[in-house]
């Protein structure tokens, strides 16, 4: 290869903003440096319409939509350029995830998809960059569930053969990946909400976007009852591989949960409970597999106080710490991630990801746009 600068673009359930890494792969996964764009609120408004219309006809609002978000990516690439002042020549590729607009894994409809937008044509020729992106419909096509990806670059940066470890990312969703000392093949789910339901439920209540620091929650008292109720749900006792998204942990999973559970309850009470269903969820997931050992946390939810606090307590025979301290930012890691994958399909080295979704083989993933 001529350079092992990469970009990674990554946008999460969150819709918060676009995280941009610039990385360096000569020797190993380097970053170099990592900048969030914001989405415009009128933007992500789109989209999260998009990603919960039943019923009617949004191919316009799909296909503009496409070009903006392909826009905004963009936008993200050529800023870091610019901060840098690297000629786009200098860079070997973009690894763009996209933002995911539809996820429908096996299972729950006649045929599996997923769907993420921010067209590649539009970065490659905006930035005059070979992007590499659409990297979860191969995995699909193989019988897989499109997600979760990451625990195949986490066994990359965090396999250690003198422990088992686990991966939790606190993002929209949260998901875990599994290091066992003497498995050469990670493991990984998605486990449920991470930190999905606790924005939708201070956005509704207070109009904010999230709950900083779990400070909200941190102010009402978790409700056991209605925690217990909520885990009832089949997605939390479904066997692996499985994944979820904003389809199904979403605002009317949330109203029908409380209407059913049929019991006044103070809404920071809500957000308290809530704070636990994410750290429950995620603590059952780890203990129904090792009892002990390593966890390393990343994504937004890692600043989340509250919630690190319940998984301290939760998960009490583990050594918890974050990605960061062991030199990945882990605000940045999920671009990191992309970034590699590009990597990896450019050298046309196939990922194995039959462990985690349940693909029939391994597979190179991704498809190139060139400028």
């Amino acid at each position: 290869m001529s350079s092992e600068l990469f970009i990674g673009l990554m946008s999460g359930t969150s819709m918060d903003a676009v995280d941009c890494v610039l990385a360096d792969f000569t020797e190993s996964s380097s970053i170099i440096d990592f900048i969030n764009v914001e989405i415009p609120p009128a933007l992500k408004k789109r989209l999260l319409n998009l990603c919960l219309a039943e019923g009617s006809n949004q191919i316009k609002e799909l296909g503009e939509a496409d070009v903006a978000v392909g826009k905004l990516f963009a936008s993200a690439v050529l800023a870091m350029l610019e901060k840098h002042q690297l000629d786009n020549t200098q860079i070997r590729a973009i690894g763009s995830h996209g933002q995911t607009i539809r996820h429908q894994p096996p299972g729950q409809g006649t045929h599996a998809f997923s769907i993420q937008i921010g067209d590649p044509n539009t970065i490659a020729a905006q930035t005059g960059i070979t992007t590499v992106a659409d990297f979860r419909r191969k995995d699909m096509a193989l019988g897989g569930q499109g997600a979760p990806l990451l625990p195949a670059f986490h066994q990359q940066v965090f396999n250690n053969t003198d422990h088992n470890r686990f991966i939790v990312n606190l993002g929209g969703m949260a998901n875990i990946t599994l290091l066992k000392k003497d498995s050469p093949l990670p493991l990984g789910f998605d486990t449920g909400p991470g930190n999905v339901l606790l924005d939708i439920w201070i956005q509704k209540n207070l109009g904010k976007d999230l709950d900083a620091d779990g400070s909200w929650a941190a102010s009402g008292n978790s409700n056991a009852e209605l925690l217990g109720f909520m885990l009832e749900d089949p997605y939390f006792r479904s066997p692996a591989p499985k994944s979820t998204g904003r389809e199904y942990f979403n605002l009317g999973w949330l109203e029908t949960a409380l209407a059913d559970y049929a019991k006044e309850i103070a809404p920071q009470d809500v957000q308290a409970t809530l704070v636990e269903l994410s750290a429950c969820s995620i603590s059952q997931a780890i203990q129904s597999l090792i009892p002990a050992g390593e966890i390393i946390l990343c994504g937004g939810g890692a600043k989340n106080a509250r919630l690190v606090q319940s998984l301290n307590r939760q998960l009490a025979a583990f050594e918890i710490s974050t990605s960061t301290a062991h030199g990945v930012d882990s605000d940045a890691l999920e671009a990191l991630a992309f970034a590699w994958f590009a990597r990896q399909t450019l050298l046309g080295k196939p990922i194995d990801f039959t462990n985690i979704t349940g693909a029939s083989r391994a597979a190179i993933v991704g498809g190139i746009y060139l400028p």
